[in-house]
């Protein structure tokens, strides 16, 4: 996308008024696109719907895929494109042009309540996977979003905080997933609402211009976050081409919603010449989580533009340059459409659900297991959990999907052990939403109570207990801490001195603390897996091989963590201080040598795998570590084949080892196969400020194994200074 054939075409003669309506967005007139931007009817410059995706289409009824959490852990490129693709055939059919998704921000706090939406904590797997999906999306005809650009790590104050960080650690693991979006042709970028070194992402034209543009040839739209808009001339100058939504959210809203009409019409607030609206006020005093951004004033890129233009303070060429992306990006999607395998087929709504299942089943992951799984299918099930008999869909914010159709864990479990009984145990765990009042959900919460003794009582009359657990995740809020919520901990403990054949499902947006984990026979994560759940984990429990692998570290407790203390998070006085510099997650646990409870990569196999022969091979590009992988026992498994680079000694503090490359693998019982991993030559190399990327000269080691604290073999190479 960076040589520019995209914006060949002049763009056509437009008034100053037409192109400022082609920089802000409106309300849909037909209340369903997330963000619009209306067309020139008169010079047949069509219009451009986007809409909120990262799981699933945010428009009345859709595939609910797994959450990106779970995508990442499948450590498969190549799903990532047909579930990229699968999101561009109901995008399409339902009469938007571009996706709000991937999200590529590393996953940095472990309570993150967006994490969920993220790929990993590593930037050469969120940058493979996440360029997968935008691959899949693009090529079939829709626009993909690749937010949010950059550094946006936590939601609490997520509107204000500045992120005080290094250059190092800016290149080395937060720009890099944002540049494989680039390279894989990404049509949009969205800027996050954080500031960045003291300049809000929205005007941060050192990255937005000078990186972005000029450094990667990115040559697509830049759009702000919902209400992420500060000040016009600044924005304008510094990078960014459309403000979303560009109205109020009284506007907004009103298209879907005779309420807000009836209040549109009326306009107190405006007839008593008051900003914000008199009704918006104490909702968002009162109401509005601390990570949701103030809605007033909007329509930065309206009036205010217009009369920064009129008085001189800003080029109307400036203008020009954004108005010329806008229309180039929809006169291309608009004429892609017609050829793009999305326009030609309906929406397989059958297949996608089995694409849900598949990538739920390779994304779940085996924490531990003392060897009860797989089951038999002659055991009787007990079936514990707060919402075992709810599918768990997502986490709240603009990614809720509603599905076309959802499967509970007890509704699948019981296809497969009619008799199974089922217990809540403890009352419901609340779904948060973004969208929620103080009052939603009380009355549920009120009426679904639990009983832990007759849980325990029905795990110890059962030959199995399967307790079902999840967290609360939403976008705007972090969550509290890593401990489950509720009485769920109490809950896993009683089943599991009840019935020691016990199995924890554990449906969660990242690491949780697991105080009973000695006291249960296995654990498996899976996440928030979408509509398919309860399919999902049925085929896992009863002998589909567990396909993923943790694509964040799992530590005890939140202390463990690089990023704790108060500086790093959540900040002090509106900053918060990067102050781990590149060392986040695994980097950072192998750094203090501290043990994780379960470490990147890791994830357990009904399989078994032997590694042997490791040869590497010096390419253009970088490395090519060749590796035969046996699979030694009688059933077919899927391993996935990591690659760790470790550097020589340097004058700069590096991490110990970092993921250089992957491949997924599925092997039938006594299968043996040779794979080879490439790994790309800036894996071995560090950013250094003052000359840009460099590789330090010495002794490097390459080693394959089952995660980053698995070896299985290790192979040497040498650098010298002319290679650097």
């Amino acid at each position: 996308m960076g040589d520019g054939s995209h914006l060949e075409a002049s763009p056509p003669k437009l008034t100053l008024g037409e192109k400022l309506r082609l920089v802000r967005g409106r309300a849909d007139p037909t209340g369903r696109a997330t963000g619009y931007l209306a067309g020139i009817d008169r010079r047949d410059v069509p219009s451009l719907r986007f809409v909120d995706g990262p799981l699933g289409v945010r428009d009345r009824e859709a595939t609910a895929f797994p959450a990106a959490i779970a995508l990442g852990a499948t450590w498969n490129p190549s799903l990532a494109r047909r579930l990229g693709a699968a999101l561009a055939v109901e995008t399409r059919a339902k009469g938007h042009q571009v996706l709000l998704g991937p999200g590529l921000n590393v996953v940095r706090v472990p309570t993150c309540g967006r994490n969920f939406e993220y790929l990993s904590e590593d930037p050469r797997l969120s940058a493979r996977v996440g360029a997968a999906y935008v691959e899949g999306v693009e090529c079939n005809g829709v626009g993909a979003t690749a937010k949010h650009f950059v550094a946006n790590n936590q939601e609490r104050d997520r509107d204000e905080i500045d992120v005080v960080v290094g250059e190092r650690a800016l290149r080395e693991l937060y720009l890099p997933s944002f540049r494989a979006a680039v390279d894989a042709g990404v049509s949009a970028v969205m800027t996050a609402y954080n500031m960045v070194n003291g300049r809000y992402m929205s005007e941060h034209r050192r990255l937005l211009d000078g990186v972005l543009r000029e450094e990667w040839g990115f040559d697509g739209l830049t759009i702000s976050d919902w209400w992420g808009t500060h000040d016009a001339v600044a924005a304008a100058e510094g990078g960014l081409d459309v403000e979303m939504p560009g109205v109020s959210p009284l506007e907004l809203f009103a298209p879907r919603s005779r309420v807000l009409r009836a209040l549109s019409t009326v306009g107190l607030s405006k007839g008593l010449g008051i900003e914000p609206p008199l009704y918006w006020r104490p909702i968002d005093r009162l109401v509005a989580d601390d990570g949701q951004p103030d809605p007033y004033p909007s329509a930065f890129f309206g009036r205010r533009l217009r009369g920064a233009i009129d008085a001189g303070r800003l080029e109307e060429s400036v203008l020009d340059e954004k108005v010329r992306r806008v229309v180039a990006l929809s006169e291309r999607l608009s004429a892609s459409a017609g050829d793009a395998p999305s326009s030609k087929r309906a929406i397989d709504w059958a297949r996608h659900h089995a694409l849900a299942r598949e990538v739920a089943i390779d994304g779940s992951v085996l924490l531990a297991n003392d060897g009860l799984l797989p089951l038999s299918g002659e055991e009787t099930l007990a079936v514990v959990g707060a919402n075992a008999d709810e599918a768990k869909v997502g986490g709240g914010g603009s990614s809720e999907v509603t599905p076309r159709r959802a499967v509970s864990p007890v509704e699948a479990l019981r296809e497969r052990a009619p008799r199974a009984t089922f217990e809540r145990g403890v009352a419901r765990v609340a779904n948060p939403s973004m969208f929620d009042m103080p009052w939603n959900g009380v009355g549920r919460a009120v009426r679904s109570g639990g009983d832990v003794a007759a849980a325990t009582e029905a795990a110890a009359a059962a030959d199995v207990a399967v307790v079902v657990v999840q967290d609360a995740a939403t976008e705007s809020e972090d969550r509290d801490g890593m401990a489950l919520p509720g009485d769920q901990d109490r809950l896993v403990a009683a089943v599991a001195d009840a019935n020691p054949r016990t199995v924890v499902v554990c449906r969660s947006s990242g690491p949780v603390e697991m105080p009973w984990l000695d006291e249960v026979a296995a654990v498996l994560q899976t996440w928030y897996p979408g509509q398919a759940d309860g399919e999902a984990l049925a085929a896992v429990l009863y002998g589909e091989d567990p396909g993923g692998r943790l694509p964040v570290t799992y530590g005890h407790r939140f202390e463990e963590y690089p990023v704790a203390g108060e500086r790093r998070y959540p900040g002090v006085d509106g900053r918060v201080h990067y102050e781990e510099g590149v060392f986040v997650g695994y980097r950072g646990f192998d750094r203090a040598d501290v043990t994780p409870m379960f470490p990147f990569g890791h994830g357990l196999s009904y399989a078994a795998f032997r590694y042997d022969d490791l040869v590497l091979e010096r390419t253009t590009e970088g490395l090519e570590a060749t590796v035969s992988v046996t699979n030694t026992a009688d059933r077919p498994g899927r391993e996935v084949v990591q690659a760790y680079v470790s550097p020589p000694d340097a004058p700069v503090d590096r991490p110990e080892r970092e993921l250089g490359g992957f491949a997924p693998v599925r092997l039938d019982g006594g299968e043996r196969r040779r794979l080879t991993v490439s790994i790309p030559r800036q894996t071995y190399e560090r950013y250094d400020p003052d000359v840009g990327w460099t590789t330090d000269p010495g002794e490097h080691a390459v080693t394959v194994g089952r995660s980053s604290r698995a070896p299985r073999a290790t192979e040497r190479f040498v650098l010298d200074e002319s290679s650097s």
